[in-house]
């Protein structure tokens, strides 16, 4: 379980535009990138962290919950999303999100890294795990109680540590998790955007999207992801026109884009704060970039938004 022992807290010197990236460190005794436990067991062992104060994070790896009972509360992207009994939250690397204070929710929590899934199953998950997939699932009903089932049986194998061979253990585990997102995939939610979502996805632009997703804040450049990859710009910039139709540094202003509409709507951030976050060192160039993609000042953007809401 991820508790603040083993991921630093902020402090306090970190303003609103200051989102911390934290790694998978899973217990001491824990093998393999994966970790299961329960929504209910989360809240019991860490008092008021991270909710009191809310402390926005990231992560490099997926979080997964299972609602079984009562309401799930909880912030990703800027957004607040209500998750009921039957639905599943995914929080996927590189999303902020924030907790908030524990209610009733029950139900499966799953902390996993994108190693654990076999390639082969990677690529027909790839609607699932993309950063744009939906944060709240709603499976057809006739998967429900298979899900819950699955997870149930997942958590058993997880506490069965030492009971069998390490290496059967761990293989248990995946085959485990990689059925439960297997079925998940089927949820409308994602059906509806399958056809799509995955196409063209070769290996280099995969492994792009998943960099930009993480690092779309502070990096900028496709020659920074280029060399973060460990390839060329030429080949960088082949792969996502091949996928996309678009250039990796299109990519990089559209991500960054993205978070700017987000965090100045949903979160009502102001533009200083967003220039900061985003890795604008004036703000005045984060007006510049905003209004030519948008035709739009951030403050003319915000006050829209805000007439809009409901």
């Amino acid at each position: 379980m991820m508790v603040n022992k083993r991921h630093p807290r902020q402090d306090g010197r970190s303003g609103p535009a200051e989102v911390p990236l934290f790694g998978f460190q899973p217990p001491v005794g824990t093998p393999y990138g994966l970790e299961v436990s329960t929504v209910e067991d989360f809240f019991a062992q860490h008092d008021d962290w991270p909710w009191n104060p809310p402390r926005p994070g990231r992560a490099t790896f997926h979080y997964l919950i299972g609602v079984t009972e009562g309401e799930l509360r909880h912030d990703v992207d800027h957004v607040t999303r209500t998750v009921s009994p039957g639905q599943w939250l995914w929080v996927r690397p590189g999303h902020t999100q924030c907790w908030h204070p524990p209610g009733d929710a029950r139900g499966p929590f799953l902390l996993f890294e994108p190693g654990v899934l076999t390639p082969d199953v990677a690529r027909l998950l790839a609607p699932l795990t993309a950063h744009e997939a939906p944060a709240v699932l709603t499976p057809h009903a006739d998967d429900g109680s298979w899900l819950q089932q699955t997870a149930l049986q997942l958590l058993d194998e997880h506490r069965a540590l030492g009971r069998r061979r390490l290496d059967v253990h761990n293989a248990l585990r995946r085959s485990l998790l990689e059925s439960l997102l297997l079925r998940l995939a089927n949820s409308p939610d994602i059906t509806s955007v399958g056809t799509t979502a995955g196409a063209g996805r070769g290996d280099t632009y995969g492994r792009f999207v998943d960099a930009l997703e993480l690092h779309f804040r502070e990096l900028h450049q496709a020659a920074d992801y280029a060399e973060l990859l460990g390839c060329s710009v030429r080949t960088l910039s082949r792969a996502a026109r091949n996928a996309t139709g678009k250039g990796a540094r299109e990519l990089i202003d559209e991500r960054r884009l993205l978070e700017a509409r987000r965090l100045l709507g949903g979160a009502e951030w102001d533009a200083r704060a967003v220039a900061a976050h985003l890795g604008f060192t004036d703000p005045a160039n984060f007006g510049r970039f905003f209004s030519g993609h948008t035709g739009l000042t951030p403050a003319a953007f915000a006050a829209g938004e805000a007439t809009n809401a409901p």
